[in-house]
């Protein structure tokens, strides 16, 4: 009898790790729109992909392309933690193949993540110089600036805060008056940015819980943003949206349980307003 009831838990283990893993194969789309309401007003379209973790990546660069080529994209964001081991960068080479394909019209840009950061000296800079090689333009504590239609869009790309190397002054020195989008790993930094001003932010880290059963109890010690029960989606804190993606890998095991890969097409209006945004997803 107790043979029987350890076969039976063995092979329902196995079965629900199959699941989890089938999980991380299951990529959402999802679609959002930032809106101040103003018509004929300029609009940014942003592709933001996070956290591929190319060691626990279960789609392949061929398996995004299908899932991103139908649409228009202004600017490709990356938020973040691409790998944490050396020999995983030539990996990243077709992804980043992809979405130079989809030629986006003001380019693709990338902060670092803290897995990113895991790599020293020599082996990071293989990792910023391949993301640049591939005309990705990689942002630490500093910003650039485009023109939509004549509106200036501030893209400010803010270093990896989990690792102590935010620095908000040094991202916002010299911005001129515009729509800002941040970009960064770590969305706990919203918690820092009373005194600087963003139209949205774009971030990811938290991987949806990646493990949420019944609950994301494990994420506890990523900052108070978890705690304020901010883990994934669109969310506002101090009158100002950000977006935390649940990423496109896994880190530890490649399984999932409540929570899902996805890619995100951001719609930003773009105005000089500052009233409170409408939003929502499709």
């Amino acid at each position: 009898m107790k043979l029987l009831f350890l076969s039976v838990l063995l092979v329902m283990i196995i079965f629900y790790m199959y699941k989890a893993y089938q999980n991380t194969k299951d990529v959402a789309v999802k679609k959002m729109n930032i809106a101040f309401g103003i018509e004929r007003s300029p609009v940014l379209r942003v592709l933001h992909l996070s956290d591929l973790h190319l060691e626990n990546i279960s789609i392949s660069p061929e398996e995004l392309y299908q899932k991103v080529k139908e649409e228009r994209y202004d600017l490709i964001a990356l938020t973040g933690d691409f790998l944490d081991r050396k020999w995983t960068i030539p990996k990243l080479i077709p992804y980043l193949h992809v979405l130079n394909i989809l030629n986006p019209k003001y380019g693709i840009f990338a902060v670092l993540g803290n897995h990113d950061y895991v790599l020293k000296g020599e082996n990071l800079h293989a990792l910023v110089d391949t993301l640049e090689q591939f005309h990705c333009r990689v942002l630490r504590n500093e910003h650039v600036e485009v023109l939509v239609d004549g509106r200036r869009v501030n893209i400010i790309g803010i270093d990896d805060y989990s690792t102590k190397r935010s620095d908000l002054e040094t991202s916002y020195r010299g911005v001129k008056p515009g729509y800002n989008l941040v970009l960064t790993h770590d969305p706990n930094i919203v918690l820092q940015m009373k005194q600087y001003h963003f139209d949205y932010l774009l971030a990811g880290h938290f991987h949806g819980g990646q493990i949420c059963y019944p609950k994301a109890y494990h994420l506890i010690k990523m900052g108070k943003l978890v705690r304020m029960n901010m883990i994934k989606g669109l969310q506002m804190y101090d009158n100002k949206p950000f977006y935390i993606s649940e990423g496109l890998g896994q880190t530890g095991v490649n399984i999932r349980i409540g929570s899902r890969p996805e890619i995100t097409i951001h719609e930003c209006t773009l105005t000089n307003e500052t009233s409170i945004p409408n939003y929502s997803a499709v």
